[in-house]
């Protein structure tokens, strides 16, 4: 049979994880060169993952990362209730920090079209 939609569908789902993956290193490098340190990536908790976590000086960053054809389509793509779980996985983290809930922390979310250009939203926390 000349067509598998079923390893086309199965193929796409990779294209799509491998593109994910590829946002992350970029936002990654983008986070490093301006001084970050990582602290973790793709960190799983009970409410869910953040897909990359820095330092910068005594300040812990949250970065969710989002990819699309356009930065705006990215933007879109994060609802409400996912930012809620994020907070969520953020505190649970900020638990296992020395100061716990009194470190100084922000939630950044990156944008990353199709070029590979990465838009920063810091502290977008409040977005909410």
């Amino acid at each position: 049979m000349p067509f598998d939609f079923q390893n086309d569908a199965a193929a796409q789902a990779q294209t799509n994880y491998h593109a994910g993956l590829s946002a992350e290193q970029s936002v990654q490098h983008l986070y490093e060169r301006r001084g970050a340190r990582l602290r973790d990536a793709r960190w799983r908790g009970p409410y869910g993952e953040i897909d990359l976590i820095f330092s910068e000086g005594e300040t812990v960053v949250f970065v969710e990362v989002k990819k699309s054809r356009t930065h705006a389509q990215a933007a879109q793509r994060l609802s409400a209730r996912q930012m809620q779980r994020i907070l969520h996985s953020a505190e649970h983290y900020l638990g296992s920090c020395p100061k716990g809930a009194l470190t100084d922390a922000r939630l950044d979310v990156a944008l990353v079209d199709s070029h590979g250009v990465v838009y920063l939203l810091p502290n977008s926390s409040m977005a909410a």
